[in-house]
């Protein structure tokens, strides 16, 4: 597992000790990076369940102007720290030991917006992925172009829609799905009918 570009390329990362975490491939977060491309740059951008930190130091290298990296294990956050020392970042990130989604929940409640949300729960607990999106959903806090990005399991069925947010793209690779999803909003056209619009 390594930096793939911008001022920390190539360099190495840890992944936690154990089997709990399951970190993102090289070629999946390369491909999420193309997808996102230069808007990354000066972004506010959350890793959530942020294991080793892979995507938000990659977030970072390419010049995200902040990352906010929450995950409730102190041996991920651990790693956090080290991988962010190995690619000397000495700011532009925060890092919180907290419970996902009470700290969503209370970024919500400072009004706090990001461009960009990774979100990437435990494969082996699959009752966490619909928990954490129908939260997320509710929270504000996603900017009104921002972009929602999740990885499940391939086999995994993921809503097109919730209240706010309508996936508008799902890539497959190997035995992952990346979802994105953006706010949508219910609008009325000429006809007096309703249309959404992202």
């Amino acid at each position: 597992m390594r930096v793939i570009s911008g001022t920390a390329k190539g360099r190495r990362l840890k992944a936690p000790p154990g089997n709990t975490t399951r970190p993102i491939t090289d070629m999946i977060k390369e491909a999420l990076f193309n997808v996102l491309g230069q808007s990354i740059q000066k972004s506010e951008f959350l890793d959530l369940f942020a294991g080793s930190g892979s995507v938000g130091i990659e977030a970072l290298s390419r010049g995200a102007g902040r990352v906010v990296f929450i995950d409730n294990s102190p041996a991920a956050v651990k790693t956090i720290r080290e991988n962010l020392d190995t690619c000397n970042f000495p700011d532009g990130y925060v890092i919180l030991k907290e419970d996902v989604l009470t700290a969503a929940q209370s970024l919500g409640k400072k009004n706090t917006l990001f461009d960009y949300i990774y979100i990437d729960p435990p494969f082996t607990q699959e009752s966490i992925f619909p928990r954490i999106m129908k939260a997320i959903d509710k929270i504000n806090i996603l900017n009104n172009k921002g972009v929602l990005i999740i990885r499940t399991p391939r086999r995994m069925e993921m809503p097109e829609c919730y209240q706010n947010l309508k996936r508008i793209r799902h890539n497959h690779y190997g035995e992952s799905t990346l979802h994105y999803y953006q706010i949508y909003k219910e609008v009325t056209v000429n006809d007096g009918n309703s249309a959404y619009s992202g």
